[in-house]
């Protein structure tokens, strides 16, 4: 007979005292505490006079966000994002979130995905001829930059289609540059983007008004349905979903697209397979899914550029009911952390796990690693809705891009990790230009 969760033994304790998850040095720490502590640890938080949980074990993992993620609800940060995003499909709980995840689901299906490459072609084809022209001139790129603003056209152009030159026409300039140009991610951040509600309100206003038709997420937002009731989203719904849409559809996106350059400037051999995968295609402005999907290696570089460097490089749950994981008891209403960016390099299940090896993806050897230890877009009911979309930005980026160019990493200073809401580089990236 199993013991009852209460009588379980509690994991190592962490000598260390603070607000894990939340300070800027989580992540250093974490790596030290995995260190010393293994699969599963807890570690006292003062400010909540409460114990937070840190598990590393994919079975643990499995059961948070699968087979039992009906006993858990979003845990730390959640607030934080709340006040940035409303209620959206990022922060919601409940039958909220389950309506707003079925009224919003097919609109990420692979043949609307597909409708967006003349979107995502036409923002790499801009980003290409500015590349030539900053290359002509001899003057280097900041990549982070670069990567952010081409993300955020692409997720601009897709939710708001050709609105958007019309908001910025009335407005004297794009309103949502805010995102790219403002790095941090506090509160005064987040009181400037909700300013941003008044001008959605007034273009979904508009929309209905004029009943012109619209082939963007806007336009499908607002055409959704509940399966029950047969109702539209409420105006607050239809907000909250679009203003999550705007910073979720880029900056993950951004972020790992600057990984994934700055890991290929420092592995040669590897960005030569990619050069040598991406010349033995035709140079498509605007391929199809597909049609990506094809280039099997640049896949597997990006995936393994986001298993080293997640950019949702932790994720959050708060226990409902009482559980047990790796045969420990964790009470009821206990937050319970899962850092991806240690989980994507545990050494029992990576071999080399700190190495950029693209090929440990290849169909041979995927089946070398657990299901979830790895997940750069989480797992369960709440993966990431948005995955084929971000995989698609992606694959077209590289496949335009990298055929013309190569980057090479201007070290300036040294790589610092960042790892607040997303992971990024703490500086931005600096490379200079080299045509192929």
């Amino acid at each position: 007979m199993s013991t009852p969760a209460t009588m379980q033994a509690q994991p190592t304790e962490a000598a260390l005292q603070f607000d894990i998850g939340s300070t800027e040095d989580s992540l250093e720490r974490m790596i030290e505490l995995f260190a010393l502590h293994g699969d599963i640890y807890r570690v006292y938080v003062p400010a909540r006079a409460s114990h937070t949980y840190v598990i590393h074990h994919p079975d643990d993992v499995k059961r948070v966000l699968v087979s039992n993620h009906r006993n858990y609800t979003k845990g730390l940060g959640l607030d934080r994002v709340r006040i940035l995003l409303g209620n959206g499909i990022m922060t919601s709980e409940g039958d909220l979130w389950t309506r707003q995840r079925y009224m919003m689901q097919p609109l990420f299906h692979r043949r609307v995905i597909s409708r967006f490459a003349e979107v995502i072609g036409a923002a790499n084809s801009q980003l290409l001829a500015r590349w030539e022209a900053l290359e002509r001139r001899g003057e280097p790129v900041n990549l982070t930059e670069e990567m952010s603003a081409l993300t955020l056209a692409i997720s601009l152009r897709s939710i708001f289609g050709r609105d958007l030159e019309r908001m910025a026409a009335q407005l004297g300039g794009n309103p949502f540059d805010v995102i790219a140009k403002e790095s941090e991610r506090n509160l005064q951040f987040a009181f400037r983007f909700r300013s941003l509600t008044r001008l959605v309100a007034g273009l979904i206003e508009r929309r209905r008004r004029e009943a012109e038709e619209h082939f963007d997420y806007v336009a499908m937002l607002m055409s959704a349905r509940d399966k029950d009731s047969g109702e539209p989203m409420s105006e607050r719904q239809l907000i909250d979903e679009i203003l999550t849409l705007v910073v979720a559809g880029h900056e993950t996106t951004a972020s790992g697209l600057n990984w994934t350059w700055y890991l290929l400037s420092r592995h040669p051999g590897i960005e030569a397979r990619l050069h040598a995968e991406l010349d033995a295609v035709a140079d498509d402005p605007a391929p199809g899914l597909a049609q990506m999907e094809q280039l099997a290696y640049t896949q597997q570089v990006i995936k393994e550029a986001l298993r080293l460097y997640p950019p949702g490089w932790l994720l959050s749950r708060r226990t409902v009911q009482p559980d047990v994981l790796s045969g420990y008891a964790v009470p009821a209403g206990a937050n319970v952390l899962l850092p991806l960016y240690l989980l994507h390099r545990h050494p029992r299940y990576w071999k080399d796990p700190d190495r950029f090896i693209p090929e440990r993806f290849a169909p041979d050897h995927e089946s070398e690693h657990p299901r979830f230890a790895y997940m750069p877009f989480a797992a369960g009911s709440r993966h990431c809705i948005g995955e084929t979309f971000a995989l698609y930005e992606m694959l077209m980026h590289l496949h335009r891009l990298a055929r013309h160019f190569r980057l090479i990493h201007i070290a300036d200073e040294p790589i610092e990790l960042e790892a607040q809401i997303n992971l990024r580089t703490r500086h931005p990236l600096h490379m200079r230009l080299e045509r192929r």
